[in-house]
């Protein structure tokens, strides 16, 4: 990273101008609607927190408010399964942007059923079929692991959400099923659906989730706790991910724009690592054509432009 990023004297008030900024853009952008839970969920909502690595987090607008994290969850389930299987993941998922759709069935075709990476659907789902393989309770073990990086036993699933993704995943079970064709699914394809879907439907806030992810920003070491989540060198690796493939098909632009790893999710929330300073996690239902938060985007971007967090 150039220089030392800037800690402005108020961040609560930086926060909160620039989500008045936010608020005062023209409306653009739809609630995610091919799953009908999170097409009944107010549009209108808006919120930033920051996590820093001293362990105070700073919040603005609806920053307290529990979404659903959608592929954000994709992050704690890789963490997860880095720790489980070591080296072996990347035998079954790459770490290369796809170039394709997030959903895309032809590229897993072409490519004899192994995904180009772990943040695109079939991805998330080869690494889902890994913790059902190898725990006994693979959604409690997920469970535990995110409600300890947030210190926060009460986080949950929204079962609604749930059953919602398990009655319209009909994509995501085609998917699995090919890469169970080519010998990459090794558990019963509808318990590694269930996972995955389950995994999605976690709600978590602003502030839960820069929290949580604070250990990418810290070399592995979770700051709050002084606990060691993973190695420096799969902080690495998580991050690198991230910043080539977190932002769907918008990772390239987001890199040139902004210059931190990214992931966001359908459900509107987007999270980005600041190396050496913290987690910034914006959420606004609003979706761009990419399945980006609009206002999420144009917040985490400000931010990072007058703070000068561009790790590049």
């Amino acid at each position: 990273m150039e220089g030392t990023p800037k800690r402005p004297s108020n961040q609560e008030l930086l926060l909160n101008e620039i989500l008045q900024e936010a608020l005062a853009l023209p409306l653009s952008g739809e609630v995610a609607n091919y799953i009908p839970a999170l097409a009944s969920v107010n549009p209108n909502q808006c919120g930033i927190a920051v996590a820093n690595l001293d362990g105070q987090v700073h919040v603005a607008g609806d920053a307290d408010v529990p979404f659903s994290i959608q592929s954000v969850s994709k992050v704690f389930g890789l963490a997860l399964a880095m720790l489980r299987m070591g080296d072996d993941l990347w035998q079954r998922v790459h770490m290369e942007p796809s170039g394709q759709a997030f959903n895309s069935i032809v590229q897993l075709e072409w490519e004899h059923g192994i995904p180009r990476n772990p943040f695109i659907n079939a991805g998330a789902i080869v690494v889902a079929d890994t913790l059902v393989s190898h725990y006994s309770a693979s959604k409690n073990a997920l469970m535990s692991f995110v409600r300890g990086l947030a210190d926060r036993p009460e986080i949950a699933v929204n079962q609604d959400v749930f059953l919602s993704e398990k009655q319209h995943g009909s994509r995501n079970a085609a998917l699995a099923y090919l890469m169970k064709s080519f010998g990459n699914i090794e558990a019963d394809v509808e318990d590694a659906l269930d996972h995955y879907f389950y995994q999605c439907s976690i709600e978590m806030s602003c502030r839960d989730v820069a929290r949580s992810l604070s250990f990418l920003a810290n070399r592995g070491v979770q700051p709050h706790s002084g606990d060691t989540i993973v190695s420096r060198r799969d902080a690495h690796r998580i991050n690198a991910i991230m910043q080539t493939s977190g932002m769907y098909d918008q990772s390239g632009e987001f890199a040139f724009e902004v210059g931190l790893p990214a992931k966001s999710g359908v459900g509107g929330g987007i999270v980005a690592i600041v190396p050496n300073y913290g987690v910034i996690c914006a959420w606004s239902p609003r979706l761009n054509q990419y399945g980006n938060s609009c206002m999420g985007m144009y917040m985490i971007t400000r931010l990072a432009e007058k703070l000068g967090l561009s790790v590049y």
